[in-house]
C-alpha cells in the first residue's frame, strides 16, 4: 500500500505512529470511499516538514507539523477495519469528541470568570473597584448566561448521544460546536479586558484559551458547515 501527498495540521508530531485518513476508492459512494491507515511515523518517505504554530503558539514537541509522504509504503494488514471504513471509522468518535471539546472551552469560560471577578474585587479605578461601574456588572452577568448557555446545551447533547445515539443527537452536537467556541471567545475577551496589559502575557492563561477557542471554531468542522447541518436539519422537521 503506497501513500503519496502532503499534510498539514497532523497533530502529535513526536508520536510512534500516525492514522492516515485516505481517499482510496473513487469509484464508490461518497461515504466509503476513504480508508483508515496505520503509519508508523519512521516509515521511509515520510518526512516532517516543519512544525506548525498556531496564532504564534508553538507547542512542540508536541503539538501540529506539516508532513510529506513521498511513496511511502506500509503492509496490507496497516488497513483499519476495511477499504473505505474511513468515514465510519471517523464519524464515531467525531460525536463524543466534539462534546469534549465543548467541555474543555466551559471549564476555560468558568475560569476565566473566576480570574475576571477576583481582579474586578481588586482593582480600584476612579475611587471605586471596578466590580461597582455598571459597564462590568453587565459583562459578569452575560458571561455567565452564556456560560450555563453552554454548559445546558452540552449536557443536553451528551444525554441525548447516550440514550438515542450520536446520528439522532447530530442537531445537537452541531449546535454546541458552534456555540460553545464563540462564548468562549466572548468570556475570554471580557476577563483578558479586565486584566488590561496583564491579560496580554502568559503570566495569565488567556492567550492559550483564546487561541484554542478560535482554533476550535474550524477543528472538527467550521461553524459554517455546521450551521448548514443544523439548518438541514431543522427544515426537515
Amino acid at each position: 500500500m503506497d501513500e503519496n501527498g502532503g499534510r498539514r495540521w497532523r497533530c502529535t508530531r513526536i508520536a510512534k505512529f500516525a492514522f492516515l485518513w485516505a481517499k482510496q476508492i473513487f469509484t464508490a459512494k461518497r461515504h466509503v470511499q476513504q480508508s483508515m491507515i496505520l503509519v508508523p511515523m519512521d516509515s521511509p518517505g515520510l518526512t516532517i516538514v516543519r512544525p506548525l504554530t498556531t496564532y504564534g503558539h508553538y507547542d512542540a514537541p508536541g503539538g501540529h507539523a506539516e508532513l510529506d509522504f513521498n511513496n511511502v509504503r506500509v503492509p496490507a494488514s496497516n488497513l483499519l477495519v476495511g477499504e473505505g471504513a474511513g468515514f465510519m471509522i471517523a464519524q464515531g468518535r467525531l460525536g463524543p469528541g466534539r462534546i469534549h471539546h465543548c467541555m474543555r472551552l466551559i471549564g476555560h469560560c468558568e475560569r476565566s470568570i473566576d480570574l475576571m471577578k477576583e481582579r474586578l474585587k481588586n482593582r480600584i479605578a476612579f475611587g471605586k473597584p471596578l466590580a461597582e461601574q455598571g459597564v462590568w456588572k453587565e459583562r459578569v452577568g452575560m458571561s455567565r448566561v452564556q456560560t450555563d448557555q453552554a454548559r445546558l446545551m452540552t449536557l443536553l447533547a451528551a444525554h441525548k448521544m447516550d440514550t438515542v445515539g450520536a446520528k439522532i443527537a447530530a442537531k445537537e452536537i452541531a449546535m454546541i460546536k458552534v456555540i460553545a467556541p464563540q462564548v468562549a471567545q466572548t468570556v475570554i475577551d471580557h476577563a483578558i479586558q479586565a486584566h488590561g496589559a496583564a491579560g496580554m502575557n502568559h503570566d495569565l492563561p488567556f492567550s492559550g484559551m483564546m487561541t484554542w477557542a478560535r482554533a476550535l471554531r474550524l477543528a472538527d468542522g467550521p461553524d459554517e458547515v455546521h450551521l448548514q447541518a443544523i439548518s438541514k436539519l431543522e427544515m426537515k422537521k
